[in-house]
């Protein structure tokens, strides 16, 4: 991107398979750089441990810019249960910028070249988030959140510490970076020790 005049809006990592699963974190990870992903034939749900939530700047930033194409074989039936679950995933976590392209009487085998090109047409299709439907799924979250952290801080008022511990690790892996700052806290008034 140094050297060439390259589209920044237009820089996209995917995937086969277990390389569509990295490759959905790598966007994840990296909103700033890549504006989507195209996932062919595997994908995860996030905030359950193994696609952690970025920080919240870098989340928000996924959230309102980036797309994914889920590009999955008609006949792929495990894979196509996990993007549904994947896609519901997205849509708690308010990333709405999903779309569903399927290749018929496919089963699990990496995309051809007519079905790559319609998933980089679908990437570029990158229709604008509305911003209230965006900023009231944000603020569901930051409302749950809370709650969970609350939960925590309960427990150590009530001198349960084994019970705030487990609960953190808990409230960690689901919201991730989201809640690094907080999840910091409240480890310290546990004791924890990095």
């Amino acid at each position: 991107m140094q050297r060439y005049p390259i589209d920044p809006d237009r820089v996209y990592v995917g995937g086969f398979s277990g390389g569509s699963r990295v490759a959905l974190r790598t966007a994840l990870a990296y909103p700033n750089l890549f504006r989507g992903a195209l996932l062919n034939a595997g994908s995860d749900p996030i905030g359950d441990g193994e696609e952690l939530v970025p920080p919240d700047d870098l989340f928000a930033k996924y959230q309102g810019t980036s797309r994914l194409v889920y590009l999955t074989g008609s006949e792929d039936n495990w894979n196509i249960q996990h993007d549904m679950v994947s896609r519901d995933s997205m849509k708690s976590w308010c990333v709405f910028g999903t779309v569903v392209e399927t290749m018929s009487r496919v089963g699990h085998e990496a995309a051809v070249p007519y079905s790559v090109d319609r998933a980089i047409t679908a990437l570029d299709q990158r229709p604008p988030v509305d911003p209230a439907k965006l900023a009231s799924c944000r603020s569901r979250i930051a409302k749950e959140m809370a709650a969970d952290l609350q939960r925590v801080a309960d427990l150590l008022d009530r001198n349960k510490p084994h019970d705030a511990w487990r609960t953190l690790t808990k409230v960690d892996v689901h919201y991730g970076g989201l809640a690094a700052a907080e999840i910091s806290q409240l480890e310290q008034r546990i004791g924890f020790r990095r």
